[in-house]
């Protein structure tokens, strides 16, 4: 959300080296795409990552299909995985998804985010002052480098705010269908997206082929942070061979944090 493909620019030369065909085309809305700064609807992105994977399948016929997704990015194909338009045989890794549905909201956020999308939609939401900014990551560099690309969004509209939400309430409500094999990474200083929304998620997939991955020192951008190639290299293992233990042991980590006792 508000970044764009430069989102993969760390991790994008790690997979590429371990033979991976890698894809990062910006969004509806972000980044270079059309619309740019406007919410297209959670349907409009959903089938804009149906029509690429349907390209890529094409452009790649017999290869390996895995569709990954950062915050936004994994919203989307959360949903996508659970819709008729959903690529057969796909593989997903959702790292740190965006799911801080309204069930998790308070009440004076979800009523103030009502009447400013709805009576001022195209106003602006002010950054807040240093002290009380989110951050989405421990490497600093990633972070300057961030705010200073040019295909950053800096400003956001309160209705596309709102069309965040309610994306991410649609990939909430599609954890208990969600039978794709996927891998769901979170890192345990994730400032964006609530971890009571997380464990929510986790605990409604149903049994199969969802892996659960935690990371204890990540942040919201994993890939992105100091140690990203802890999580870097358990995605390259498991698009390998998705039945073997991750190298990270992430795994335990996760089976840890959601039951509380990590």
């Amino acid at each position: 959300f508000n970044d764009s493909r430069d989102a993969w620019a760390l991790p994008a030369p790690v997979f590429a080296a371990a033979g991976l065909a890698v894809y990062a085309p910006d969004q509806r809305g972000f980044g270079i795409a059309p619309g740019r700064g406007l919410w297209p609807g959670s349907a409009a992105l959903v089938d804009d990552a149906a029509e690429m994977a349907r390209l890529l399948r094409r452009r790649h016929p017999g290869a390996k299909l895995v569709l990954m997704g950062e915050s936004m990015g994994g919203a989307v194909l959360m949903r996508l995985a659970t819709t008729a338009r959903a690529p057969a045989g796909a593989a997903y890794v959702l790292v740190a998804p965006a799911v801080w549905g309204r069930a998790w909201m308070n009440l004076f956020l979800r009523v103030g985010l009502w009447a400013a999308a709805t009576f001022v939609p195209g106003l602006t939401a002010a950054r807040p002052p240093p002290p009380l900014r989110i951050l989405a990551s421990d490497n600093r560099e990633a972070l300057i480098a961030l705010g200073r690309n040019p295909l950053t969004i800096k400003d956001t509209r309160f209705d596309t705010i709102r069309g965040l939400v309610d994306l991410m309430d649609l990939a909430q409500a599609a954890a208990p269908r969600f039978t794709a094999p996927g891998l769901f990474m979170y890192g345990g200083h994730d400032q964006l997206i609530p971890p009571d929304a997380t464990r929510a998620m986790w605990r409604h997939l149903p049994p199969g082929p969802a892996r659960r991955a935690f990371y204890p020192a990540g942040y919201h951008m994993l890939l992105r942070d100091l140690e990203r190639a802890v999580p870097i290299g358990d995605i390259i293992a498991w698009i390998a061979n998705p039945a073997a233990p991750l190298p990270s042991g992430a795994e335990a980590a996760a089976a840890a944090w959601l039951h509380g006792t990590a």
